[in-house]
């Protein structure tokens, strides 16, 4: 059964860092809500969701994603481009290595932010921008490409990162809002969605994707492909920059 590790909202939420919006009031009761319903989501598609230790101290926590990235039984904690953002990986790194993982940890002067990275079959695309840089992609591809991955680095410089514009479906197709995507040209096999909340999908299994309310239109694209889709309520987090994506680190058999 495959297991997703979530970090549940904490109390300095509406304070987490903005880059490419303006921030507005978020409303930490209706975030909570909403992350429980992100959760609940993953556990009637059959995944086992565990929570990682609190980080209320860290107003971004709850993105647990950028904390680290899984590869196989390997996971590489990750070194965050925003230093406050540092202090999330402990907890993290500690409910992979209760899950059984092998951790290796990126080391200064890397930064690397796990929603840079997008793994599509044995291809791992990292984005490089304002969080992630040559030195983090470096040494991800020192750990990842002894395992058989090949690393691809992507230019990010309209939105945050990388799977903030584009995801993969479950048969490798790469989908993204076109005027968010700076090298479309970079992925085999591309398919433009007609909303931008499209273009974040999770897989929770070979014919289910997971994606936020407000695209009705790719929902629409993405059923035609023979694809079951879930919807979840992620309004809070996107005020925030975040999106399906960021709120688990899914671990599979």
């Amino acid at each position: 059964m495959p297991t997703a590790l979530v970090r549940r909202p904490g109390p300095r939420l509406a304070e987490g860092l903005v880059t490419h919006v303006d921030r507005v009031p978020v409303d930490l009761d209706l975030a909570r809500r909403q992350w429980e319903g992100y959760v609940a989501a993953l556990d009637a598609s059959g995944w086992t969701t565990v929570e990682v230790e609190p980080a209320d101290d860290c107003p971004d926590a709850v993105f647990v994603e950028d904390s680290a990235i899984v590869h196989g039984d390997l996971a590489v904690v990750t070194r965050p481009g925003a230093p406050q953002r540092r202090p999330e990986t402990a907890g993290t790194a500690a409910a992979l290595e209760a899950a059984g993982l092998r951790t290796v940890r990126l080391a200064a002067p890397a930064t690397l932010d796990g929603g840079d990275v997008m793994q599509v079959g044995r291809t791992v695309y990292v984005g490089e921008g304002g969080r992630t840089n040559a030195a983090g992609i470096t040494q991800l591809a020192g750990h990842l490409e002894p395992l058989g991955a090949s690393v691809v680095a992507v230019p990010v410089t309209r939105v945050l990162h990388l799977k903030s514009a584009v995801t993969a479906l479950p048969d490798g197709t790469v989908i993204g809002h076109a005027p968010l995507v700076d090298t479309p040209e970079l992925f085999p096999s591309f398919l433009p969605v007609p909303e931008e909340p499209g273009a974040h999908v999770v897989v929770l299994d070979p014919g289910t994707v997971l994606m936020a309310t407000g695209a009705p239109r790719t929902m629409a694209l993405l059923a035609d492909r023979g694809l079951d889709v879930v919807t979840v309520d992620v309004g809070e987090f996107t005020k925030l920059e975040g999106c399906v994506t960021c709120l688990s680190i899914r671990l599979r058999d």
